[in-house]
């Protein structure tokens, strides 16, 4: 009797819940395959309205997590669970979890200063003590780096949202200098004229301001000379390697040394036998 009164039981409740949890289940895979068409059109609304694409990475990340937070808690509604009593817990998880991952939250927040502030968006080149590379997406906790021989890097928004960041893309225009050493038997005008020539031929490097050469350091065993101008931003890298390759084959066609680091040595020898040792040596 006893065994029949637990099968009664199990029976009972597998008619009233099974189909809840049942129900619950499809409804859960449902919404997440909404959920995901959802976040799809929206990123297909957000390019057609143009918006920043540090702003699109952001919002993308954010609107995904409170719609699937939200499916959640309607799939615990539906199996059973009182709101106010899953609300509650979910107050108390929020709270032990918010103080478990402070730097989780810092780095919420300081994707937020981010996009606000905007110090910089994607594919910006940011630089700073350590590192150099381009923003490739700007998420809610971390922003994801691309370097330039193409490997990823992913570091949390508090770092750099708190850390100094040098902006090589913040202007559309940037002065670049190219250093280049002449020997010091260099006649350094005829030097000044083929730099400013080669920098005067080049396409993409504009002519105002004017561009400069200058004697910028004398070295050890070179006189540094300067080749300074201006460039847009995304150009000034290619630029600075054209002119590196003009200034070499220009060089090679004057007769022009390009000096390598060199000394010399003052070597005094004083012939001086110990008393008995043989005058000759074999080899």
């Amino acid at each position: 009797m006893d065994i029949q009164k637990y099968i009664d039981i199990a029976i009972e409740l597998a008619i009233n819940y099974v189909p809840q949890v049942l129900l619950a289940i499809v409804t859960l895979f449902i919404g997440l395959f909404i959920i995901k068409r959802i976040v799809r059109v929206l990123d297909k609304a957000f390019k057609h309205q143009k918006l920043d694409q540090s702003l699109v990475g952001f919002l993308h990340s954010l609107i995904s997590i409170i719609l699937k937070i939200l499916l959640f808690i309607t799939v615990a509604g539906m199996v059973g669970v009182q709101m106010t009593s899953f609300i509650a817990i979910l107050w108390a998880a929020g709270l032990a979890i918010g103080l478990a991952l402070q730097g989780s939250l810092a780095n919420f927040a300081g994707g937020v200063l981010i996009l606000f502030f905007k110090p910089f968006k994607v594919w910006d080149y940011i630089v700073s003590s350590l590192w150099e590379w381009y923003v490739e997406q700007i998420q809610i906790f971390n922003t994801i780096l691309k370097t330039r021989d193409d490997r990823l890097v992913i570091l949390p928004n508090g770092e750099l949202s708190n850390g100094a960041i040098d902006n090589y893309s913040g202007l559309e225009k940037r002065r670049v200098d190219v250093d280049i050493g002449v020997a010091y038997d260099t006649d350094i005008d005829t030097v000044r004229d083929i730099l400013l020539e080669i920098l005067h031929e080049h396409k993409d490097i504009p002519q105002d301001p004017n561009p400069r050469v200058l004697v910028h350091e004398l070295w050890d065993s070179a006189i540094i000379m300067r080749c300074r101008f201006w460039a847009l931003t995304p150009d000034s890298f290619r630029i600075r390697y054209d002119i590196n390759e003009s200034a070499k084959k220009e060089f090679d066609t004057a007769n022009i040394e390009i000096p390598f680091p060199q000394q010399d040595i003052h070597h005094y020898y004083e012939n001086k036998w110990p008393e008995g040792a043989p005058t000759e040596v074999e080899v």
